[in-house]
């Protein structure tokens, strides 16, 4: 294994405990794994944890659970459910990686937050109601990370 491959797998791994800090779920190092994170449905204390890690309140019930939802879940004392699971790990991942790049958690929710006229006015953040959108999110990132972009 060659140098380049080692220094790149670390990322892949740090990227993914990365985004497990941001959920409060336990470390894990695979997309595979990710997946079946996403299959046994996060706990209600994922968004607390997203919360913690600067995503506002307005933003998860936009992107991940609308405030009803998420009351009758607490009340009920249910999980999120798989697709609220894959909105919440949607937002973990793509903020996760906007702070690898930028260095610096404000920095990124920053980035993500302001409005670009490449997206029509609208923010990146506002993008990730979609996984369409959040993959252009992560191209976007990904060329600023290899100085396509300024």
């Amino acid at each position: 294994m060659s140098l380049s491959n080692i220094f790149e797998n670390n990322l892949s791994v740090l990227h993914y405990l990365n985004v497990t800090v941001r959920l409060g779920v336990p470390p894990i190092a695979s997309e595979e794994q990710l997946a079946a994170l996403i299959q046994e449905r996060l706990p209600i204390t994922s968004l607390n944890a997203l919360e913690a890690n600067g995503i506002l309140s307005s933003e998860i019930e936009t992107l991940v659970i609308p405030r009803r939802t998420l009351s009758h879940r607490k009340a009920k004392q249910e999980r999120l459910s798989v697709d609220e699971s894959d909105r919440a790990v949607r937002v973990a991942r793509i903020t996760s990686l906007a702070e690898e790049i930028f260095g610096d958690r404000v920095k990124a929710l920053r980035w993500l937050r302001k409005p670009k006229i490449r997206f029509d006015g609208r923010s990146p953040m506002s993008l990730l109601e979609t996984e369409t959108g959040a993959r252009t999110i992560e191209e976007w990132l990904n060329a600023i990370d290899y100085g396509m972009l300024a």
